[in-house]
């Protein structure tokens, strides 16, 4: 190839399997108390792209951007991985779960979403592609209420939570249709509860799977939406069932099953014969190796993904966010690893 190619051209090809001039690769981070207004979330997110300049740029607000609304409260105390501590819950008991309202994308937090969003696109060069971050429903009960409270709920008032979690899915719904109108490429839809340590899998798909099938389908037309898989020890069941709704999968690769190449391998195969959905894998490169790492080990643990992928449907990344503590010259490494070709074995 000649000439460079463009972020974008080089997206749609990496998802079609078809040649591209480098491996495409992106990162993003959350950017704690700057992520409190759209302004100056806005002026990091620009900031971020212009430094690295990555495939594509993930909008990364706080998870509380879509819980405010209903009353919650959170706090910077310096996580390492830029995450917010809850202060507030708004579900104490079973009860409250029939009492959350649903929420408009006009009300307050998830306008200045919304705006932020379109600031975003405004300053972005029209070849860069962009993806707002969406949480699940169940992701979500979990901050209104806790982690422990919504697992003991769901085993002892299930119809009540359920009714909590459809509400959350409507108005989730509306938010991603509201997202869409201000010119997203896609959504990068985090999904934390297909842990086996967390629900079965018949947990999962009572009362998770569902809902997501109802907040994902207005971006199904979409080309660049992300299928977040968060945690450890995923249901295998569950990862085939969820990529299958997606055209790109992230997860905590170099930490859990599957491998880069196990997955692509397996889903590549089973979306060719049941899906028109394109394919590819997202990650290879450890957080602690990106925050404790020097240069080299990042390019290690990048030669390796690429040489797991062949360099194909891959897109180099972290299993999340990058540490807030990540220093330049290692993500600067990755910013310019995309240039390594795989080497085919003679």
């Amino acid at each position: 190839m000649n000439e460079p190619m463009t972020h974008r051209e080089r997206m749609r090809a990496c998802l079609s399997g078809a040649p591209t001039d480098r491996v495409p690769v992106a990162l993003w981070r959350h950017f704690p108390v700057d992520d409190q207004s759209p302004e100056t979330l806005v002026a990091a997110t620009l900031h971020w792209q212009r430094v690295y300049d990555f495939d594509f740029v993930k909008v990364t607000p706080a998870s509380s951007f879509c819980l405010k609304d209903w009353g919650v409260g959170d706090v910077w105390e310096g996580h390492t991985e830029g995450t917010r501590r809850y202060t507030k819950r708004v579900i104490t008991r079973p009860e409250d779960w029939a009492r959350l309202p649903e929420l408009d994308p006009t009300s307050e937090h998830l306008a200045a979403q919304l705006e932020c969003l379109r600031l975003v696109r405004a300053g972005l060069d029209a070849e860069t592609p962009f993806i707002q971050t969406v949480f699940s429903p169940l992701a979500q009960a979990k901050n209104l209420a806790g982690n422990d409270t919504l697992l003991a709920h769901i085993r002892l008032y299930p119809d009540a939570v359920m009714q909590g979690l459809e509400t959350i899915a409507r108005s989730t719904r509306r938010f991603v249709e509201a997202a869409l109108e201000t010119g997203i490429d896609g959504i990068f839809y985090a999904i934390q509860h297909a842990q086996a340590g967390l629900l079965s899998a018949e947990e999962y798909k009572t009362f998770g799977l569902p809902l997501d099938q109802q907040v994902i389908e207005p971006a199904k037309s979409s080309w660049l939406n992300v299928l977040h898989l968060h945690g450890h020890d995923i249901h295998p069941s569950l990862f085939s069932i969820l990529c299958s709704l997606f055209p790109i999968v992230n997860w905590h690769d170099r930490e859990t099953a599957p491998s880069l190449a196990e997955a692509l391998e397996t889903q590549t195969s089973e979306v060719s014969e049941t899906s028109e959905v394109l394919r590819a894998v997202c990650g290879g490169l450890r957080q602690d190796t990106l925050a404790l790492g020097n240069p080299a080990q990042v390019r290690e643990e990048a030669e390796d993904a690429i040489q797991q992928t062949r360099g194909r449907k891959f897109i180099l990344s972290t299993g999340c966010v990058v540490p807030v503590i990540a220093p330049h010259g290692n993500l600067q490494a990755v910013a310019q690893i995309g240039n390594l070709r795989y080497k085919e074995e003679r």
